[in-house]
């Protein structure tokens, strides 16, 4: 479960739905594992789950499965583009969106299966401000907010960012840009949301390379393939590559990182604080 530097645990989220979150989380994983990482996509938005659509996958299997018992983390897990693993979420079971504390020490529990060598384990989470959403996150060391340059997008991520900040304490929180039409768009709103932040909150967030508007997105989504083998000269698949870049550059900090054991031990703790 170790690796040299130790297994990044990486958060995706956003304030409201539609952003593309799950778009950028499923190429995000597919251009890591092209470049040789070995790399695990947990799809946590457990009650309308679709990263598996985003990757092609068949998924026979999910993550409700395991939740009741019938099969082990390690039997619903699929291989997906170039070596990705998909750890499938459940898709319209409704009580699975908000899980009670038994349901999420079973999470917890069967997380502990994997022994393999890890670089990358992405949490594709749901939107929104749940408990179980800002647990996942609470267990992550790097938490990235998808938004786009629209009213509603930019409130709900700054509400998002309120709640992990003022009532969780987290950091390395770091703005996501999506579907913008320049590159200077996406820092542009990066520094007006983080100006918010900084007046409200005393506080700052990162940010990272913004994804551009591209049409080649959704159609790469109807053909239930990633951006970056479906459009691999696109603009948006450029933007995933320098996104790569970036992450790989994230701070790897050894006294925090200890493989999968890591994600479960904070995940654990964040539990224990709710109750």
């Amino acid at each position: 479960m170790f690796t040299a530097r130790g297994t990044q645990i990486i958060g995706i989220a956003s304030g409201k739905g539609g952003v593309g979150k799950t778009t950028i989380s499923a190429n995000l994983a597919v251009t890591l594992a092209s470049r040789g990482k070995k790399v695990i996509l947990f799809d946590a938005d457990l009650g309308l789950a679709n990263a598996q659509l985003a990757l092609g996958c068949k998924a026979p299997y999910n993550f409700s499965h395991v939740l009741s018992g019938q099969k082990t983390l390690k039997e619903i897990i699929v291989d997906g583009p170039a070596g990705v693993q998909l750890v499938p979420g459940a898709s319209g079971i409704q009580h699975l969106a908000s899980l009670n504390k038994s349901e999420v020490a079973g999470i917890i529990h069967s997380f502990s299966e994997i022994e393999e060598d890890l670089d990358y384990f992405i949490v594709d989470l749901a939107a929104g401000l749940s408990d179980s959403v800002m647990s996942f996150l609470s267990a992550c060391q790097h938490r990235l907010i998808v938004l786009k340059n629209e009213p509603s997008s930019i409130a709900d991520a700054y509400a998002t960012i309120k709640v992990m900040i003022q009532d969780h304490s987290l950091q390395n929180i770091h703005l996501l840009p999506n579907a913008v039409l320049t590159h200077s768009e996406g820092e542009h709103l990066c520094k007006s949301v983080n100006s918010v932040i900084k007046n409200f909150l005393g506080s700052q967030v990162g940010h990272l390379y913004p994804i551009s508007a591209d049409e080649m997105v959704l159609r790469s989504l109807k053909s239930s393939q990633p951006l970056i083998t479906f459009a691999p000269t696109s603009k948006a698949t450029r933007d995933f590559s320098i996104l790569a870049d970036q992450i790989e550059e994230l701070d790897h900090d050894t006294t925090l990182t200890g493989g999968l054991q890591f994600f479960v031990e904070r995940l654990a703790a964040a539990q224990a604080t709710e109750s």
